[in-house]
């Protein structure tokens, strides 16, 4: 948790204008991580009796990574740079590797889909048997805050609000 906030590693962050934007657009994210990303690691984990750890979070780290010129961490794909640039370069030694090239710079993928879409097709047919038509309408009023635009949205709120 916190690389893609930190660093502007969602594809959406190749449409940045500006630095200025960029650097908003990362604050913005890593204010909100406490309300879903931070929160489902929690939950997920603690379901099992884990404590999740989440080093990109340690606050010197996000101290020293936002102090960064925001231009460095811009998505530039005519000058070679790819999502979470700056991340990349510092795993990135010829001598003791830590990660073989093909991998450290491959594109960015939603962690959903590197699992696969017959996957997420499945929880989507699951979502649709469990949460009704009837529950769909209703979620404005279960759900004021973020309502739920899809059954399989409103399935995991289900899930998370227990």
């Amino acid at each position: 948790e916190g690389s893609d906030e930190i660093f502007g590693g969602y594809l959406y962050f190749h449409k940045a204008p500006n630095k200025q934007e960029f650097h908003q657009e990362t604050c913005r994210k890593i204010k909100a991580l406490h309300k879903y990303d931070c929160l489902r690691a929690n939950k997920a984990t603690s379901a099992f009796g884990l404590e999740a750890r989440v080093p990109f979070l340690d606050k010197e780290f996000i101290n020293t990574a936002m102090s960064l010129d925001p231009e460095s961490k811009m998505i530039k794909p005519e000058e070679g740079r790819i999502e979470k640039w700056v991340l990349r370069r510092a795993f990135d030694d010829e001598e003791r590797p830590y990660l073989p090239k093909h991998i450290l710079y491959r594109q960015k993928e939603q962690f959903s889909d590197g699992v696969g879409y017959s996957w997420i097709d499945g929880l989507k047919a699951h979502a649709a048997e469990n949460v009704n038509d009837k529950m769909m309408s209703n979620a404005a009023f279960i759900f004021p805050h973020n309502t739920p635009l899809t059954k399989e949205a409103y399935y995991y709120r289900m899930i998370f609000e227990r």
